[in-house]
């Protein structure tokens, strides 16, 4: 084993490392004192995030693809950028969880599973055939089913680990079969090897592409396959409905791409429309159904299936199409923030009230002014509000779904970006002007809670009035 082998494989194998050193803590019960083992945790998760940014891959030396284990793991320099993302929205997730866990008994199990979901979804992004890629997903989904049922004095938690589990058991399967249908009549299951053995108009390997689009389809709640998201994130705890909304979402919406246009391009006709009517579904059912929630974490769930659909947008230019990948990341980053300073408000107010409808929040902004920004200003980024950064991020989408002059689909996404400011707004009203003869209390905000809205509103708001981060983004594209 050389230096490049420690360099390609560095995300992976330090989160190896942590996993055991979470281990190692809790069978020595070094981690009974909850407040010294949460500082020694989020510690090890900033050191993790900041070496994705040091002693990396030389990539100036003409070498654009690191490849081991005979293909079946493969990093580049866009990969390395996605897994320092999540390695971020990661930190984040810990600082927001610092009081629900300073709370709990079992705070290094939590880690070990949310580490180990994370060590699933960074090899899954490496994967290079079809073996490694669906044990990578099973890594990446199982721990985080039980992480749905952390919190065993709500009766909802364990219907939400159930419902995850059995969804994602049956994803699991239909994919199984189109890999083995993809394998009988290719005999690879290296994406190289896949990719010279595809026939367009094979029907069997027709019939396999659609049931890994379907399975795939289930881990990013596409409509019709849907139906586990809502009661699951109302179920889960907020940290772990924070972390099914953005490290599980946003790893499958890379793989999903990176899938589609890797391995299948060849059938670039036929899934083009196929994601083409999954999109104006997904976006319109997410956004109608989101309307009649009043359950604040049901309606992120619905608000996440309809983001979801407008990340796709980025892929119906095509292969050839650069400016389509580089509007996912860049959207799926302002996604991070958005969906983070939202959920750190929810996380603190459930914690301290147990409050999570929108009902709720009635008058919140009397005693909670700054909470109340915070929640504004997510809300804004999440509806595409100007000069917010997700009114850039869905231009850039709409962007790169207009470039193959689908019409239609810019229609109804254009028209659902309407129906979704009436229920952002919604929540809106009801914090800053309706009454209540009760409203909540004023929250105290813990330094990692205040730590986590500062950073996500500062990323909102700077990455909307900068376009240096979209030229960063696209970079990794050009080469």
């Amino acid at each position: 084993m050389d230096k490049m082998f420690f360099q390609m494989m560095k995300p992976e194998l330090i989160l190896t490392g942590l996993i055991f050193i979470f281990l190692i803590a809790k069978i020595a019960n070094r981690a009974e004192d909850n407040k010294k083992f949460l500082l020694f945790a989020n510690i090890l998760l900033i050191l993790n995030c900041v070496a994705g940014f040091v002693w990396t891959p030389d990539w100036s030396k003409g070498l654009m693809q690191g490849v081991l284990f005979d293909n079946m793991y493969h990093t580049t320099p866009t990969l390395i950028l996605e897994k320092n993302i999540l390695n971020f929205a990661l930190v984040l997730i810990s600082f927001l969880s610092y009081d629900w866990l300073n709370r709990g008994k079992n705070t290094s199990e939590f880690y070990m599973l949310l580490l180990s979901s994370q060590l699933g979804m960074f090899f899954l992004l490496s994967s290079g055939n079809f073996l490694m890629f669906f044990l990578s997903m099973e890594l990446a989904t199982i721990p985080l089913a039980a992480l749905s049922n952390f919190d065993l004095d709500r009766p909802k938690s364990p219907e939400a680990a159930f419902k995850s589990i059995m969804s994602s058991a049956f994803a699991s399967a239909i994919m199984l079969f189109g890999i083995t249908l993809i394998y009988g009549t290719t005999g690879a299951i290296a994406f190289s090897d896949v990719i010279n053995n595809l026939m367009p108009g094979s029907p069997l390997q027709i019939m396999g592409f659609v049931f890994i689009f379907v399975g795939l389809a289930f881990k990013l709640s596409l409509v019709p396959f849907h139906l586990w998201t809502a009661d699951v994130y109302e179920g889960s705890p907020v940290p772990v409905t924070a972390a099914l909304a953005v490290l599980s979402k946003g790893t499958f919406i890379f793989v999903f791409a990176s899938t589609l246009f890797t391995v299948f391009p060849v059938f670039f006709g036929g899934w083009e429309r196929m994601l083409m009517i999954s999109i104006m579904i997904t976006i319109s059912f997410g956004n109608f159904m989101a309307v009649r929630q009043n359950n604040l974490k049901r309606l992120l769930a619905f608000s996440s299936i309809a983001q979801m659909g407008y990340l796709l947008m980025g892929m119906m230019g095509g292969p050839d199409y650069a400016s389509g990948p580089t509007a996912i990341v860049y959207f799926m980053v302002i996604y991070v923030f958005s969906s983070l300073a939202m959920f750190a408000v929810v996380a603190l107010v459930f914690d301290r009230t147990g409050k999570d409808d929108i009902s709720d929040y009635k008058g919140f902004y009397q005693n909670n002014k700054l909470l109340s920004w915070v929640v504004a200003i997510a809300l804004f980024s999440l509806a595409g509000i100007p000069p917010t950064a997700g009114f850039f991020g869905k231009y850039f989408l709409l962007t790169a779904g207009a470039a193959r002059g689908d019409y239609y689909l810019l229609a109804v996404a254009c028209l659902n970006m309407i129906v979704s400011l009436y229920y952002y707004l919604r929540v809106v009203k009801a914090i800053f002007i309706d009454k209540s003869e009760t409203p909540i209390e004023k929250i105290k905000v813990g330094t990692l809670n205040a730590t986590t809205m500062a950073i996500c509103c500062a990323g909102i708001l700077i990455i909307g009035f900068s376009g240096d981060v979209f030229e960063y983004i696209s970079g990794f594209f050009m080469n």
